[in-house]
């Protein structure tokens, strides 16, 4: 009897051991950032000359009027001749990888566009391959790739 009684406390020490001898769980602990919105970034891209700028409102606008700028003036040096007048908006979809290299991804035009100026792609695609390495986008101050989208006024006259 006094052996039962033995084994069966030194059992009930085994099973109930473990809450006795560990400290108990606080759960006061801070909560962690682990939500990444990876619709938005911390800053924008920039050009050498937008990186001075410290409001992300001020350097997006300057990134945008900047690469519409280099964009604009690259494909003002082609002489493009047309049937008709042509005054419409192609959207140039940039790919900006984490290294700060531009590559173009899509060109969104209309078909008269395109049957009118069958070498706006070729151009558009050189024109952004000429555009300068930039700083990167940055998430959490890590570069990330990201992309923009480029409206392009056409505007041509017989």
């Amino acid at each position: 009897m006094y052996l039962r009684f033995l084994s069966f406390l030194i059992m009930m020490v085994f099973i109930t051991s473990c809450d006795l001898f560990c400290p108990p769980k606080s759960n006061n602990s801070a909560a962690l950032d682990t939500i990444v919105d990876f619709s938005s970034v911390d800053t924008f891209p920039s050009f050498k000359g937008c990186d001075a700028i410290i409001d992300k409102q001020q350097k997006m606008d300057c990134f945008r009027t900047t690469i519409h700028q280099k964009i604009g003036a690259e494909l003002q040096q082609h002489s493009l001749a047309v049937k008709d007048s042509i005054n419409e908006i192609v959207y140039v979809d940039v790919i900006i990888n984490a290294e700060g290299i531009f590559s173009l991804d899509t060109i969104q035009a209309s078909e008269k566009l395109k049957k009118e100026l069958p070498e706006l792609d070729s151009l558009l695609k050189a024109s952004v391959e000429k555009l300068p390495k930039i700083y990167p986008a940055n998430k959490r101050g890590i570069p990330v790739t990201t992309k923009y989208r480029l409206p392009i006024r056409i505007q041509l006259t017989e």
